[in-house]
């Protein structure tokens, strides 16, 4: 223990020391009678305590006092003196001595010391507590101030308030934290109805934990906020208080609703995909016998019906490829194209098809870059956002088609905007939805938005969708820019005869229904027809009966093999087989991982019966006819 003697008298400093030494204390001293020595003795070492007398020649002990205290408050001061009065110590002891002892009691100085010391000792660590307490209040208000989440604590009792906000509040709500601190009342009023009670009921619980809800700003607009939060209670377990954070993850769940959309899409793709299959292989069943009934019933009062027949299978086929695009399983043409122009095509014969009532106008952005994609498909996008539009002005209205370039010139976009009735949001929400209308029964099939997702999808662009009920609806689409310069139209293949000469084909198809009427159609005129009902039965024929045949007419898709399988066995023995495939739907690799030969054309399910044999003829017309 180091002491500083504030005294003019070197022997009253020895009993001093003395007396503290026969307390056991270890001892170190120096003394000091001026203010010059006592502030070189301070500073030269900080003393453990300091004992000082009161009545010196010199020296004030009031100034010394002051010294010491300007030095470091916390060091013991304790007075020593031989007579001093009441009021005096009374004077001192307020400005900050510790204890007062007369000299003729030095007994009671070492017990005053060790006392002082271990008061001084709890003062310095409760300082230092006090001041890790205000930096850490300090690190958290600043941390507080700069978090994008909200920090908040509310008081329920004994009154409801809000008791700390972090600025981030305002963000989210439009709201500043001093607002709510005036109006309990007011962070409930911010969040949805839908939500209040809940978020009420979340911050009386003893667990409020995880909660999403919705919050309004006060500009208009809305957040999605995360809360996670947990209660504080009293000595008797009551909630008294709520505090936690709010998160604004509005984005998250937007993109997160986005991909929940999308994973349906594509389940219903993949359902519609194989429904068009399904139906297409029944058309084609349908479109063939209408069809020989048409021929057969040539002059026959009920050949009109027959007609009508194949003008709704016509129709179904139609709607197929509305499915089979939507999911994505129709082959595409794509060839290089100027949105510019197919939108000045497309708005002669759009106009004629809206009517009087609706004002068409384009905005079409000069020098676009190209595109590259099937210009059935762009058209069929086009048409049917037109169309929808359409049904959303009955009274007339506006319609504006426009053209831009997007993202840094990566994309070309395409906007369709109208002045109808718009959207409610959930409504909004399901606009890509297969066979989701509003249009009222038999007024629509619900697949016009779709598909056009299913073409923008699978060229890499997207397609949105802007709506407020009574403002309107714009659609937009996304489209990458091709890198090739635009292409022209091809030219039609020649026309082939339809005769089969006596020429054998196999016919491989699965539905039986679609290979009986392809087997009449082929053989009415004039092929002779062998016909298998999946590719094991046809291996059959040719390897192990040795059915030599002209060409092959195979369906794609069948159980257990593959069409483009089987075509590849029979070619290991001729490879020059020609080969025609027939299918529902195919776009790339057939099951098995093989791709349709190149020298083998694809005829879409369903298909007229003049299309089948001129496909046929053609494919016999470039290969040499083989004998039997």
């Amino acid at each position: 223990m180091h002491v500083l003697i504030i005294d003019d008298s070197d022997d009253d400093a020895v009993l001093i020391v003395r007396q503290l030494a026969r307390a056991g204390l270890d001892v170190s001293h120096v003394r000091a009678d001026t203010p010059g020595g006592v502030a070189d003795a301070l500073r030269r070492r900080s003393p453990d305590v300091v004992i000082c007398d009161y009545n010196m020649p010199l020296f004030r002990a009031e100034e010394a006092l002051e010294q010491v205290r300007e030095h470091d408050a916390d060091i013991p001061f304790v007075l020593v003196s031989g007579q001093v009065g009441e009021e005096v110590a009374a004077a001192m002891m307020r400005a900050g001595v510790r204890d007062f002892v007369l000299k003729d009691r030095l007994a009671r100085l070492a017990p005053a010391v060790q006392r002082e010391l271990h008061e001084a000792a709890e003062r310095r660590q409760r300082r230092r507590a006090e001041e890790a307490l205000r930096e850490s209040e300090e690190r958290f208000r600043l941390i507080a101030e700069h978090a994008q989440d909200v920090i908040f604590r509310y008081r329920l009792h004994p009154t409801p308030a809000m008791e700390y906000l972090s600025p981030a509040v305002e963000e989210i709500t439009g709201y500043r934290p001093d607002q709510f601190y005036a109006d309990p009342e007011l962070i409930f009023r911010t969040v949805d109805p839908e939500d209040r009670g809940t978020l009420e009921a979340s911050w009386r619980s003893v667990e409020p934990g995880t909660l999403t809800i919705h919050f309004r700003h006060h500009a208009g607009g809305a957040a999605w906020v995360e809360q996670r939060a947990s209660s504080v209670a009293d000595k008797t377990g009551r909630v008294v208080a709520v505090e936690g954070i709010l998160r604004d993850i509005t984005e998250r769940t937007r993109l997160e609703q986005q991909l929940r959309q999308a994973e349906r899409l594509d389940s219903l793709g993949q359902l519609a995909g194989g429904i068009a299959h399904d139906f297409n292989n029944i058309l084609a069943v349908i479109s063939g016998y209408a069809d020989i009934l048409a021929d057969e019933l040539a002059d026959h009062p009920v050949r009109p019906d027959v007609q009508a027949i194949e003008q709704a299978a016509a129709r179904g086929s139609g709607l197929t490829r509305q499915l089979l695009i939507f999911s994505r399983l129709e082959p595409s043409r794509p060839e290089t194209l100027d949105l510019n122009t197919v939108a000045a095509d497309m708005q002669r014969l759009l106009a004629r098809t809206l009517g009087e009532d609706i004002e068409l106008s384009t905005m079409l952005s000069p020098d676009l870059p190209t595109i590259t994609m099937d210009r059935s498909k762009l058209e069929q996008v086009l048409m049917n956002a037109v169309m929808n539009s359409r049904a959303a002005m009955p009274t007339g209205g506006r319609l504006t088609i426009a053209t831009g370039v997007e993202g840094d010139g990566r994309f070309v976009g395409l906007s369709i905007t109208d002045t109808g009735v718009g959207m409610a949001p959930e409504v909004a929400a399901r606009a890509f939805e297969p066979f989701f209308t509003t249009k009222g029964r038999g007024k629509g099939t619900g697949l016009g938005l779709a598909t056009a997702y299913g073409v923008v999808t699978d060229v890499g662009g997207t397609i949105t969708l802007d709506s407020q009920p009574g403002q309107g609806t714009t659609v937009r689409v996304r489209l990458p820019v091709s890198t090739e310069t635009p292409s022209g139209t091809a030219a039609p293949a020649p026309s082939s005869p339809a005769g089969g000469a006596g020429r054998r084909i196999l016919v491989v198809e699965d539905e039986d229904g679609v290979r009986d009427i392809v087997c009449r159609i082929l053989r009415k005129a004039g092929y002779e027809v062998h016909a298998a009902g999946d590719p094991q039965e046809a291996l059959k024929l040719c390897l192990d009966r040795g059915l030599h045949v002209d060409a092959l007419l195979s369906d794609v898709i069948m159980p257990g093999m593959s069409g483009t399988q089987l075509a590849a066995e029979l070619r290991q023995s001729r490879p020059e087989l020609p080969v025609l495939f027939m299918s529902g739907y195919t776009s790339g690799p057939a099951p098995g991982g093989q791709e349709l030969p190149p020298d083998a054309p694809l005829l879409h399910k369903p298909f007229q019966n003049d299309q089948l044999l001129q496909a046929m003829g053609q494919l016999l017309d470039r290969s040499e006819p083989t004998g039997a």
